[in-house]
């Protein structure tokens, strides 16, 4: 079984790391469906901003969810249903120690650099991890240079890509993807350029998705 996987996301969506979750569950079952019967599932990632007009520093969380929700209190009672659905899957959000909802432009070049070094899928995880459970501003550039760095590329590489222009591509790119396949929401995923899902998937409808783009 041969299957690609495009993921357009933001790493500041928590359903897209619910959704990565899920997707990772599924591909773990092709695995024991599969045991004696060689596949390959690779999964790349592309960027979607929720956010496109956000500041480069970000803004305050609270100022931003009361914006986008009209209270604090509603928006608390969405972080609640996150948070209870995050656990089933085995995240732990902790949107207390979020300070601020960050501009994500430099973490999605650090997504496209770590695509260049086959670690793509640990730089999305490690960037959902910081944000989510750590609480980090992933719009920080030191604290984006240690997340490139704990995933095991060079700091020098990523200061020098952050300090220009190299890698702002990715964002073009995954704005012309996702006018493509009509995106207004995220997760979304595209399995073998075939298949598009919306949304963060239960994993038996990825699987059927698999079987559909490879019988």
């Amino acid at each position: 079984m041969n299957l690609s996987v495009d993921v357009i996301s933001d790493v500041i969506c928590p359903w897209c790391y619910i959704g990565k979750r899920r997707l990772e569950k599924a591909i773990n079952a092709v695995d024991d469906q599969h045991v004696d019967d060689p596949h390959d599932v690779q999964v790349h990632w592309h960027p979607f901003q929720l956010n496109p007009t956000m500041p480069k520093e970000g803004i305050r969380r609270k100022e931003y969810r009361i914006r986008k929700f009209g209270s604090w209190a509603r928006s608390m009672e969405l972080d609640a249903q996150v948070i209870a659905v995050g656990e089933s899957e085995g995240i732990h959000f902790a949107f207390d120690k979020t300070e601020r909802t960050p501009n994500t432009v430099d973490a999605h070049r650090l997504i496209g650099l770590a695509g260049k070094n086959n670690c793509q899928d640990a730089m999305v995880e490690a960037l959902f991890r910081a944000y989510f459970t750590e609480g980090k501003d992933i719009g920080n550039r030191e604290t984006l240079i240690d997340v490139t760095a704990e995933v095991g590329l060079d700091r020098q590489d990523a200061d020098t890509m952050l300090n220009g222009d190299d890698g702002l591509d990715v964002i073009t790119n995954g704005r012309e993807m996702s006018q493509r396949y009509h995106v207004d929401g995220v997760p979304f995923f595209i399995i073998n350029n075939a298949i598009a899902l919306s949304g963060a998937q239960a994993p038996e409808t990825f699987l059927d998705a698999f079987k559909q783009a490879n019988p």
